[in-house]
C-alpha cells in the first residue's frame, strides 16, 4: 500500500460567535486527502484529515516541510511489514524528522492533521473501524463492563460543548441553546465565562443550572482568559455551584498558577488542550498542582501530532498515577472520539450544531443518555457523516 498523492485545501469555520479569546468568524481549517494505490470493493482508498477548532489552517507547515518529508521517503519505509498496510505511527516519524525539540504548536497541529487522515486510509484498507484498529495497535485492551459512566468499547459518555458568546445573544437565547442540547440526548453541558462581567457570567450559570434536570452537570470554561487574581475571584464566585469543572482559568503554560489555584480551589480543574507535546504534559503534572482523583485533562490528538505522541501522553499520565478516565480530549469530532473509545478515556467533548461540519459524529449515532455509540463504518467514519464527506469530495473531487 502506498501514497499517491496528498491534496491540501483550506475551509472557513464561518462561525459568528465568539469565547473569552477569539472569535471563529475569520477562522479556517486545513482539510488534507491522502489517495492511496490501494483498492476497497472497486476504489482506491482516501483518507481525509482536519484539525480541530480554534487553531488556523496549517498549508506552509503542511506542503514546505511535511510533504516533501513524506515524498522523499522511500516508499517501503511507509509500510507495515505485516501486513503490507499503511503505518501511520511510521508516517508521522518521517514527517518530524530535522525539526528542533521545544516550539510546538503550529507544526504539532499540521502533523496531527495529517495523522487523523493516515489512520483513516489505514482503517479502510483494513476494514476496521479507527477505534478498533487502535486498540489492537496499542495493546490496549477492551474494557471491561462497567458502570453507566465509565468508558466502554462501544460507547463514549459526551458534553455538549456551547455557550458562545453571540453578538445578539442573551440569557434567554442561552437558555433556549441548552434546552435544544438536552433534547438531543446530552446530560452534561459546558458554557463560556470571562467574556462578559463576573456578575453577568455568574447570572448566566445560573439560567443554565436552572434548565438542568437532577444528575446533568453543568461545566465553564474560560479559555486562558484570566490572570491570577481574576481566575481566584471566579473561582471563589462559583464555589457556592456544583460544578463539573472550572476549565482553562489561566494561561495554559502558567503552571505555577494553576498550582495557586488548586490549592485554593477543591473543586475539579480542567486545562490540557492547548498543551501539544509530552514535555508540555509532563510540566504540567511536576508543577500544577493538579489532582489525579479530580481534575481534567483535554489534551487534543489533532493538535498534537496525533495518535503516537497522545498514546506517549497517557503513558507520562500512568507514570504520575493519573488514569487515562481522566481524559476528555477536546476537539468534538469523529477522530478524537475513536481515540477516546480505543484508549479508554474518560469521555469526548462534542460542537452540536456548532463548527459544523467538522465538529460532531456520525448521523446514524444520536446521543443516548449522554453517550453516543461507535459502529463498525470503517476508517475514522467521515463518510457516515454526510455534510462532512459531502464538503470533502467537494474539495477534492
Amino acid at each position: 500500500m502506498r501514497i499517491i498523492d496528498v491534496r491540501v485545501a483550506e475551509a472557513p469555520i464561518g462561525s459568528g460567535f465568539a469565547n473569552a479569546v477569539i472569535d471563529f468568524s475569520a477562522m479556517t481549517v486545513s482539510v488534507v486527502a491522502v489517495e492511496t494505490d490501494h483498492v476497497v470493493d472497486g476504489e482506491r482508498v482516501v483518507g481525509y484529515g482536519f484539525n480541530s477548532n480554534g487553531r488556523y489552517a496549517q498549508t506552509g507547515i503542511l506542503t514546505g516541510r511535511l510533504l516533501p518529508r513524506l515524498r522523499a521517503c522511500p516508499p517501503e519505509r511507509l509500510v507495515d511489514p505485516d501486513t503490507g498496510l499503511l503505518d501511520p505511527v511510521a508516517a508521522n516519524a518521517v514527517m518530524r524528522t530535522n525539526e528542533k525539540p521545544g516550539g510546538h504548536g503550529d507544526r504539532a497541529v499540521a502533523v496531527g492533521i495529517m495523522d487523523m487522515a493516515l489512520w483513516d486510509a489505514a482503517a479502510k484498507a483494513a476494514g476496521q473501524p479507527l477505534h478498533r484498529l487502535l486498540r489492537s495497535r496499542f495493546d490496549r485492551p477492551a474494557p471491561e463492563s462497567a458502570p453507566e459512566s465509565a468508558p466502554r468499547e462501544d460507547s463514549v459518555w459526551v458534553y455538549a460543548a456551547g455557550g458562545y458568546y453571540h453578538p445578539d445573544g442573551t440569557v434567554g437565547t442561552l437558555r433556549e441553546e441548552i434546552r435544544s442540547y438536552l433534547d438531543l440526548g446530552y446530560r452534561d453541558v459546558k458554557i463560556k465565562v470571562g467574556g462578559a462581567s463576573l456578575a453577568e457570567d455568574v447570572e448566566r450559570v445560573e439560567a443554565v443550572l436552572d434548565l438542568l434536570p437532577a444528575g446533568c452537570r453543568l461545566a465553564v470554561d474560560a479559555n486562558g482568559r484570566f490572570d491570577l487574581p481574576t481566575a481566584l475571584s471566579y473561582a471563589e464566585a462559583l464555589s457556592a455551584y456544583d460544578l463539573r469543572w472550572y476549565e482553562e482559568p489561566l494561561d495554559p503554560l502558567d503552571y505555577l498558577g494553576h498550582a495557586v489555584l488548586a490549592e485554593a480551589r477543591p473543586g475539579p480543574l480542567a486545562t490540557g488542550e492547548n498543551l501539544f507535546a509530552v514535555p508540555e504534559v509532563r510540566n504540567l503534572l511536576r508543577h500544577a498542582g493538579l489532582r489525579a482523583d479530580r481534575d481534567v485533562l483535554q489534551m487534543d490528538p489533532s493538535l498534537s501530532y496525533g495518535v503516537p505522541e497522545y498514546a506517549a501522553m497517557l503513558t507520562c499520565l500512568a507514570d504520575a498515577g493519573w488514569s487515562p478516565e481522566r481524559c476528555v480530549p477536546h476537539g468534538g469530532h469523529l477522530y478524537n472520539l475513536a481515540v477516546a473509545a480505543a484508549f479508554g478515556l474518560g469521555g469526548c467533548e462534542s460542537y452540536p450544531r456548532v463548527f459544523e461540519p467538522f465538529g460532531g459524529f456520525a448521523d446514524d449515532a444520536p446521543v443516548t443518555g449522554g453517550r453516543v455509540r461507535l459502529g463498525d463504518r470503517p476508517g475514522v467514519g467521515i463518510e457516515g457523516k454526510a455534510d462532512l464527506h459531502r464538503l470533502v469530495r467537494n474539495l477534492f473531487d
